[in-house]
């Protein structure tokens, strides 16, 4: 499944899970309120944003590659 995917998703998803972990040490070391629902929040805006931006800039840089290879 994973080779299936585009690149720009791959580095999205990798540097989502690798936010999710970073507010996982967040958590564990206090700096969230430990109620289910501030830990949820946490671990999305914490993975989501990560995701998001390293997505849209890896998105933007194939689609920069793709224009320089045109023949113009």
């Amino acid at each position: 499944m994973w080779q299936k995917l585009s690149t720009p998703l791959k580095i999205g998803l990798s540097f989502g899970l690798l936010g999710i972990a970073l507010t996982i040490v967040g958590i564990l070391r206090g700096n969230v309120p430990l109620h289910p629902a501030n830990i949820g929040m946490a671990l999305l805006i914490g993975g989501g944003v990560w995701f998001l931006v390293s997505w849209a800039v890896a998105t933007t840089a194939v689609d920069v590659e793709k224009d320089i290879e045109e023949p113009q």
